[in-house]
């Protein structure tokens, strides 16, 4: 038996969505990008959603629409995708870490107003492995301080937090759609907002900087960027959200399961779900400690050769090359996030996982350990 990592869900309703498109002559800002649009909003209970062609550049257009700039910081996370700090660093601003919450590996809300100055502009938090952050808390310092808040709910199609829908919370969110998703476009994102302001500057900025209504196809009022995201991805994105109830579903016993057939080993946690909230899942992740913490690259390679792929999951973004490189950073400057870097462990998780299959993974892994 051969398991990956991750795989997405397409079934034959997806796959006459995507022909349908190449049937007609339009296969970019056609009626599917409305639509695609249209049932974003719905289903996060926004105002205003904008298709775009990846989280990372709905996460750029925020932080341009906002007026993040240079001199600025904005306090994020450092146990995350490094998409969530990079589009600070594209316009020039500063990311400014804030070590996470032990329990959820959410940003720890007890951490952020420490590092507010002058010339910090927002907070951007991210909802890690599909687990909603704290966002009462979080709206409770933004508002205190004057600040934007954005969230980067990339991770949490899906999810909820006391009852309401991640992607909702902030001044702007995202949502992503690469195939390890929830559910996938290919690749491909969603900014969500509340705000028509924001959401026209994003959608001008997504189209090469046109203009949102009655613009002429050569005439660009603004700095733009080819952000778009084209037919074919919108109506595969339309599909897979007419059976978002199916697929949340079927990842949710498939971690249910997990959870029952892992617990009472040794050196392990698998993840806590918590109150008040509802999880989507997107990856399943669990945390080694005792004698398996040193042992996590070696179960890594084991698992592989067994035919279970498996991964760490995340590096912490400071300890990034690049982060270092650029500012600094060292080991022991965020413990907590390096803690979760060293334990986390990602087993093959997926839509259409089968018992069968998360048998086999159990099974290899208790292998790999005793």
């Amino acid at each position: 038996m051969k398991i990956p990592l991750s795989k997405p869900d397409i079934t034959e309703k997806e796959k006459k969505a995507v022909l349908d498109v190449l049937e007609t002559p339009q296969l970019s800002l056609g009626p599917k990008y409305l639509e695609f649009q249209k049932t974003a909003e719905k289903f996060a209970g926004v105002k205003f959603a904008v298709a775009v062609n990846s989280g990372t550049s709905g996460l750029h257009l925020i932080m341009r629409t906002l007026g993040i700039k240079p001199g600025d910081e904005v306090i994020t996370t450092p146990f995350s995708f490094i998409a969530s700090s990079n589009c600070i660093l594209y316009e020039g601003a500063t990311p400014v870490f804030a070590d996470i919450d032990e329990k959820t590996w959410n940003i720890d809300v007890l951490k952020i107003e420490d590092k507010i100055t002058p010339k910090t502009k927002a907070i951007l938090a991210v909802d890690v492995f599909s687990r909603p952050a704290e966002w009462n808390e979080l709206k409770r310092i933004a508002k205190k301080h004057k600040l934007f808040l954005i969230e980067d709910s990339a991770e949490a199609l899906g999810s909820e937090y006391y009852g309401k829908k991640c992607g909702s919370f902030g001044d702007a969110g995202v949502f992503a759609f690469y195939p390890n998703k929830q559910i996938t476009t290919g690749e491909g994102g969603m900014v969500l907002t509340n705000s028509k302001k924001i959401a026209d500057a994003c959608k001008s900025m997504a189209n090469q900087g046109r203009r949102v209504e009655n613009g002429k196809w050569l005439e660009h009022v603004r700095l733009g960027y080819n952000y778009r995201l084209n037919e074919l991805s919108c109506a595969l994105g339309i599909a897979q959200f007419k059976r978002i109830k199916e697929i949340l579903q079927k990842r949710q016993k498939a971690a249910l399961l997990y959870n029952k057939k892992l617990s009472g080993i040794e050196g392990i946690q698998v993840p806590v779900i918590g109150d008040n909230i509802k999880m989507s899942w997107f990856v399943y992740v669990i945390r080694l400690s005792g004698k398996l913490l040193p042992k996590r690259d070696i179960i890594i390679k084991r698992m592989a050769q067994m035919g279970a792929d498996c991964s760490n999951y995340f590096q912490p973004i400071h300890l990034q090359p690049l982060y270092r490189n650029m500012f600094g950073y060292k080991p022991g400057d965020f413990p907590v996030s390096e803690k979760a870097g060293k334990s986390s462990l990602a087993l093959p998780f997926y839509t259409a996982i089968s018992e069968e299959e998360i048998d086999f993974v159990v099974k290899s892994f208790k292998k790999c350990i005793f």
